[in-house]
């Protein structure tokens, strides 16, 4: 029997509370200090003593073997006590079962010695029989020193017989009673007790708990105390333990939201962090997408009750490929204290029989609409995720397909999201390349009313995105010190996410590829344990991985083999006109959009020039339109590449569109069919058209044919124009020949005297992509001077026999 001298008194301590306290010097036959509670015996105001010193503890006392019984009476089980024989236990205090299971005893008169008396929780907890024998051993909670304390307690409550209420529960008062009841217990998660509230027992099951330090009189949690769902964790109840209630899926109890306490059913996790989800550069996009679809449901229902308001339904993800738009949708999914999100690409709705299709949307929402109908407002939350969601909700009318299947869709998904049965329970997102393709219905305030585009990330975007995808490489040290992040986010402007990614891996393949052997395929060489990833191997990757949007670095570099030659002062002009336009479209608010007509002879330069303004602006998005890129197109091919190509403009800060040729791009020619008119329709308005908020946009296009453009009233579409002029005389000439420095300065003397002899005059007007064809022709005769005036002797007569320009 546990026997002995009479224990110490307890009950919360009232004063001055401190973490590291112990319990009181009780006997060892007591083993702990006895429990409060309703129904204890702690002294009117008393506290428990402070705690000897750890060394003057005794061994803890032996366990024994109990039969079970059942709990005498109904204040035993409302109290969470567990009753004992005065003969086995004298007084309240902690005990452990089968080293495991924690609770607290009472002696009763009634209980026969070598018996305790559990309750019907208690046996389902511990999965117990009444047959069963039980080991049974005084519990020390300061045994072990550290945390012994409960911070917070998260309780799943229902009703434990089949008598219910129809009241509504509050929260508050929930807590109040709890703490009064079993205050001083001990608590572990998968606890269950039973709550007596006015004649009608609720069941209780402990689901999660943070175990702390008690460090000051108002038990502050500390923010690093983590949430333990583990059976070993365990503490003891406090006033100051902060208690939050959860509704059982299974009862049909009613909770009151609080002001005070988040929802019942919350699904965010509080502790949740951006830097777990593994996605960098968009801050502000999480921020604003938290803002519009989560703070109604992180807050206190009680206060959403009274703004009267439903929380966000759907979600839109747009922008191009590669920016992290599908990996989101999965975190989000993944961070939410919710059920496993469905996920369904687009085209997988579709069906060839007929109804299918509309009937496998239904299925999508078939389980919400189960759980709103039996829970209302304490559903969970169902979240429902639509890869390419271009491919199903098209704008209606819009398909000539004569089944109607894609229009029907789009109805039924509207119905669902927004129809007379509304759901309060789902979360649609949504993701798509082509928001412009989406049904306008779909967009408005009740169905995918937030809206985020999902952009190429910025230079510090791009640093986070580099951390995350090399944290690994760092943390085992396979990275080179020469490798610097910042240097890497400054070089990779246009990357997204993606492309980022793909850098990483290629970097990683040229590194693998120094620790082959020579001489083998797949030979790996013996230093490998060594193998580093270094700068060099970036910056063999960035000449292999190239961003799918952006700067056309290629087409551009074509265009200005030999670099410019600024053989006259009106070629520094003409650049220091486009600095000028590049300038004010970076840094004028009110000019977003500039255009500027370049226009000249064939073979002028125009394309060159327009190339290297564009090149030297250093802006994100310089793209180029050739008629080149355009060869086989119709009309409205033509028309949907241009429209295309502005559309990707609008998506970067800062742009560039050079449209080469126009009067090609229109399919203008002298005789028959004159133009096009569909695409100069498209010009007119592209060129007019004012970029979205935030974004600005410096169009620069190049003609020969400067009065047809006038005779199609597309002159007025353009801000400003600037002349290129060919190359005027001989003075120009032989300035080009210099800086090529073709053949010896002589033969270049000779090649003027004889041009000037055949022309009778030191005027040229010839382009200067004439002058360096020349130039490479003559290169390859023996007699260079003599092949070279030749060429342009019948350069100078085409021109005048054409008329100059």
């Amino acid at each position: 029997m546990f026997g002995g001298r009479k224990p110490v008194p307890g009950g919360f301590p009232q004063a001055e509370p401190r973490y590291n306290q112990g319990p009181p010097n009780y006997q060892q036959s007591s083993g702990t200090p006895p429990p409060g509670g309703r129904g204890g015996p702690g002294p009117p105001g008393g506290g428990r003593q402070g705690p000897p010193p750890q060394q003057q503890r005794g061994p803890p006392a032996p366990g024994r073997v109990f039969r079970l019984a059942k709990s005498p009476s109904d204040e035993f089980i409302v109290t969470n006590f567990v009753a004992v024989s005065p003969q086995d236990f004298r007084a309240d205090q902690y005990v452990i079962c089968d080293d495991q299971f924690v609770l607290s005893v009472k002696p009763h008169d009634q209980v026969q010695p070598g018996y305790a008396g559990f309750s019907s929780a208690h046996r389902d907890w511990a999965q117990w029989s009444l047959t069963d024998q039980i080991t049974i051993a005084p519990y020390d909670p300061f045994a072990q020193g550290g945390a012994a304390y409960l911070g917070s307690l998260d309780l799943e409550i229902g009703f434990a017989s089949r008598k219910i209420s129809d009241d509504v529960y509050d929260q508050d008062d929930l807590t109040k009673l709890f703490l009064r009841n079993f205050s001083d217990q001990i608590f572990a998660p998968g606890q269950r007790l039973i709550m007596d509230i006015r004649n009608i027992k609720f069941l209780i099951i402990v689901k999660t708990v943070q175990v702390v330090q008690l460090s000051d009189k108002k038990g502050g949690l500390p923010p690093d105390a983590p949430t333990l769902s583990t059976p070993s964790a365990r503490g003891i109840l406090t006033p100051h333990t902060y208690l939050t209630f959860y509704k059982d899926a299974k009862s049909p109890i009613k909770i009151k939201g609080s002001n005070k306490r988040p929802a019942a059913n919350a699904i965010i996790q509080p502790n949740f962090k951006f830097e777990d989800m593994g996605i960098g550069g968009l801050d502000t996009e999480f921020s604003q997408i938290f803002r519009r679809a989560f703070a109604s449901r992180i807050f206190p229902p009680g206060l959403v009750d009274k703004l009267g308001i439903q929380h966000v339904k759907g979600i839109l993800l747009f922008g191009p490929p590669g920016t992290g738009k599908t990996l989101i949708a999965r975190q989000i999914g993944k961070m939410l204290n919710a059920r496993e999100p469905k996920v369904v690409n687009g085209p997988e709705i579709l069906n060839k029989y007929v109804g299918q299709s509309e009937e496998n949307v239904r299925k999508l929402f078939a389980d919400a609409e189960k759980e709103y109908k039996e829970k209302a407002e304490e559903s969970g939350l169902h979240i429902i995720i639509f890869d390419e969601l271009d491919a199903i909700c098209k704008q209606r009318g819009s398909k000539n397909d004569g089944t109607g299947v894609g229009d029907s869709v789009v109805n039924q998904l509207l119905s669902k999201l927004d129809g007379v049965d509304q759901l309060n329970n789902i979360l649609v997102i949504g993701m798509t390349n082509r928001m412009d393709m989406i049904d306008e219905a779909l967009l408005r305030p009740g169905r995918l009313e937030v809206h985020m585009e999902i952009s190429l990330p910025d230079e510090f975007g791009r640093r986070q995105i580099l951390k995350i995808h090399t944290n690994k490489m760092r943390e085992n040290n396979v990275i080179d010190p020469d490798v610097d992040i910042n240097e890497l986010a400054a070089v990779t402007k246009n990357f997204s996410g993606a492309e980022i990614g793909g850098l990483i891996k290629s970097a990683s393949s040229f590194a693998f590829n120094r620790h082959v052997k020579v001489g083998t395929v797949a030979g790996v060489s013996d230093d490998i344990e060594n193998m580093k990833v270094n700068r060099q191997d970036f910056m063999n990757a960035l000449g292999e991985v190239r961003p799918a949007f952006g700067v056309s670095e290629e087409e551009f570099e074509s265009c200005v083999q030999g670099g410019i030659i600024r053989y006259s002062q009106n070629i520094d002009n003409i650049l220091a006109e486009g600095r000028l336009f590049v300038e004010q479209v970076r840094k004028s608010e009110k000019t977003p959009l500039v255009s500027v007509l370049m226009h000249g002879p064939p073979g002028a330069g125009k394309t060159a020039l327009a190339a290297s303004i564009a090149m030297a602006s250093e802006f994100p998005f310089i793209k180029l339109v050739s008629p080149e890129s355009m060869v086989g197109f119709n009309e409205s091919s033509k028309v949907q590449f241009l429209s295309k190509v502005f559309m990707d403009a609008y998506k970067s800060p800062l742009n560039i569109v050079v449209v080469d040729n126009v009067e090609r791009i229109l399919d203008w020619v002298p005789i028959g069919p004159r133009f096009s008119n569909a695409v100069l329709q498209t010009l007119m308005v592209l060129l007019r058209k004012q970029p979205p908020k935030g974004r600005r946009l410096l169009i620069i296009a190049t003609t020969t044919e400067r009065s047809v453009l006038g005779q199609m009233d597309l002159l007025t579409s353009f801000d400003a124009d600037i002349a290129v002029p060919n190359v005027a005389n001989h003075d120009e000439l032989a300035h080009i020949l210099r800086e090529l420095s073709p053949f010896p300065a002589e033969e270049q003397k000779k090649a003027i005297r004889e041009l000037a002899d055949a022309t009778r005059t030191r005027d040229l007007n010839v382009g200067i992509k004439k002058i360096l064809m020349g130039v490479e022709t003559a290169r390859q005769d023996e007699d260079m001077a003599g092949r070279f005036s030749g060429v342009m002797v019948r350069a100078v007569g085409e021109m005048g026999a054409t008329g100059s320009y």
